[in-house]
C-alpha cells in the first residue's frame, strides 16, 4: 500500500466551521436527530452524549460559531440536534440561524443535555436523543467525522448516506493504513511527495490558505477572542515591536486563531483533524513569503509539505492528546515549509524539525478556547525561527534529551511521550477542568 501526496491531502485537509471537538458532537447529534420523525425542541424528550476525555477537554469553552458567545458540548449537541445538516459534516453548523440558537436556549434551560466522560482514551461521541417513543443514537470514532454507526430503537441503520464511508468498505481501515504508512516514511519520501502535487492538488492548497486567511482579517479586523494578533498590531504601531519573518507569522496566525476561537462564522481549513493545525500549518509559511524572492508555486508546495509533515507527526503523537498538536506536530509542519520556501533541502528541514521539537515538546493541550491564539503565536514564530537557525547550520544535538539522530526517531520519541508520557498529565488537566466546572455549576 502506498500513499500520494493527493490522498493524504484529501484524507487530512478539510474545511470545518468552528472547534472541530464541539463539531463533531454537533455532528453526532444531528446525525442521530436525522432518524427522528419530528425535531423540533418540542418533540425531543432528551439528549444524552458519552465523549472521550480529549473530546471533553476540548469542547468545554470555545465558542461556538453562530450562536452570539454560547460554549459548552450541551450546546452544541442541541445546536446539532435543533439545526445541523450531518451531510454537511465538519461544517454541520452552517446553516444554524437565531431561531435554532433561542431553541437551544431553551431546551437547556429546562431539560438540558447530560454530559458523561467514557474512562477510555480515543476519539469517541455516542449520542442518544429520546422522543416520545423513538430513540435515535449516532456512535463516532477515531474522526471528528466518522459516523460508524446510527441506530434506531435499537436496530442499525445501514442505508444510510451518513455512513458511505463505512459502508464501502474501505475508508476507515485507509485511514489507519495511512498512518502505518506514515510512521514508517522518512523525511526525504515526504519531501519527495510534493513533486506529485498537480494543478488541481495546487489550486486546492491555495482554496485552504485564502480560507485561513479570511479568519486571520476578521481577527485583525474585530480583536475577537484575546485579540492577541489586533494587539500585537497595535503594539507595532506604538514600536513595541519591529515587523520581521517572525512577527508577520505570529500576528496572522494568532490573529486567526482570535478569529476562530472567538466564534467567527468563517471555516478554517484544518489540517490532520484540527482547525488550529491548519491555521498554523499554513499562515506562518504565507506570511514569510513578502520577505523572501520565491514563485508563488513554490508557496503552495512549501504548504503542501507542510499538511504532510504535520500528518506524519500527528500519526505519531495521535489525534487528542495532552501534547499540544499546534506546537508540536503543525509547528513541525510549518518549519518544514518555511525552511523549503527558504530553499532549504531535506538536511535542513530535518534540523529545523529537530529544533522546533526542542522547543516546544511539553506544551500540553488543556481544551480548545480563546488562549489557544496565544499557543499559535507561539507555535509560529518558533517554526520562523527553527527553520532559519538550521539553515545557518544550527541543529539540536542528538545527545539532547528526547532528541534523536534525525527527524524520524526524534518525530518518535514525541509519540511516546504523548501516547505513554503524558497519560497521567492529561488525566490530571481534565480533573482540573471538571473540578472548576463543577465549582461554577454549585455557584450558579
Amino acid at each position: 500500500m502506498s500513499f500520494s501526496a493527493k490522498d493524504i491531502l484529501q484524507m487530512q485537509v478539510a474545511p470545518a466551521l468552528g472547534c472541530t471537538e464541539p463539531v463533531a458532537v454537533a455532528l453526532g447529534a444531528a446525525a442521530a436527530a436525522s432518524l427522528l420523525p419530528d425535531r423540533t425542541i418540542d418533540s425531543i424528550d432528551s439528549i444524552e452524549i458519552l465523549l472521550d476525555p480529549n473530546i471533553y477537554k476540548n469542547g468545554l469553552a470555545v465558542i461556538i460559531p453562530g450562536t452570539h458567545g454560547m460554549i459548552g458540548l450541551d450546546t452544541a449537541s442541541i445546536l446539532g440536534a435543533l439545526g445541523g445538516d450531518p451531510a454537511l459534516g465538519l461544517e454541520v453548523l452552517a446553516d444554524i440561524d437565531d431561531d435554532t440558537v433561542a431553541g437551544a436556549k431553551t431546551f437547556l434551560e429546562h431539560k438540558g443535555v447530560t454530559v458523561n466522560l467514557r474512562e477510555e482514551s480515543g476519539l469517541y461521541v455516542h449520542t442518544t436523543i429520546k422522543s416520545a417513543e423513538v430513540i435515535a443514537e449516532s456512535v463516532i470514532v477515531r474522526r471528528h467525522n466518522n459516523i460508524v454507526e446510527l441506530r434506531l430503537n435499537g436496530i442499525i441503520q445501514k442505508g444510510s448516506p451518513l455512513l458511505k464511508e463505512l459502508n464501502d468498505g474501505t475508508t476507515v481501515s485507509r485511514h489507519q493504513q495511512l498512518e502505518d504508512w506514515l510512521k514508517q516514511r522518512r523525511l526525504e519520501d515526504l519531501v519527495a511527495l510534493i513533486e506529485g502535487l498537480d494543478a488541481e492538488d495546487l489550486q486546492f492548497i491555495e482554496e485552504g490558505i485564502q480560507c485561513n486567511l479570511k479568519l486571520a482579517a476578521y481577527g485583525l479586523k474585530y480583536g475577537t477572542g484575546l485579540g492577541i494578533g489586533k494587539a500585537l498590531e497595535r503594539m507595532l504601531k506604538q514600536k513595541l515591536l519591529t515587523r520581521d519573518m517572525s512577527m508577520t507569522a505570529k500576528i496572522l496566525t494568532s490573529a486567526a486563531a482570535d478569529a476562530r476561537m472567538g466564534g467567527a462564522r468563517l471555516p478554517a481549513m484544518s489540517s490532520a483533524g484540527s482547525g488550529n493545525h491548519g491555521l498554523t500549518a499554513t499562515l506562518p509559511i504565507w506570511a514569510i513569503k513578502d520577505f523572501i524572492d520565491h514563485d508563488h508555486e513554490t508557496v503552495l508546495r512549501a504548504v503542501g509539505l507542510s499538511h504532510i509533515v504535520t500528518a506524519y507527526v500527528k500519526a505519531h503523537i495521535g489525534t487528542l492528546s495532552a501534547v499540544c498538536g499546534c506546537s508540536v506536530a503543525a509547528g513541525a509542519g510549518a518549519a518544514a515549509g518555511i525552511t523549503y520556501l527558504i530553499g532549504g533541502d531535506a538536511g535542513h528541514m530535518a534540523g529545523a524539525i529537530k529544533n522546533i521539537s526542542e522547543d516546544l515538546t511539553g506544551i500540553i493541550c488543556d481544551g480548545a478556547k480563546a488562549g489557544c491564539a496565544i499557543k499559535l503565536n507561539t507555535a509560529a514564530g518558533a517554526a520562523v525561527q527553527a527553520a532559519l537557525f538550521s539553515l545557518q547550520g544550527i541543529s539540536v544535538q542528538d545527545t539532547d534529551g528526547i532528541i534523536g539522530d534525525g527527524p524520524e526517531s526524534t518525530v518518535r520519541n514525541m509519540g511516546i511521550i504523548s501516547t505513554e508520557g503524558m497519560v497521567a498529565t492529561d488525566k490530571t488537566i481534565i480533573k482540573i477542568m471538571r473540578e472548576k466546572q463543577q465549582l461554577k455549576a454549585g455557584k450558579s
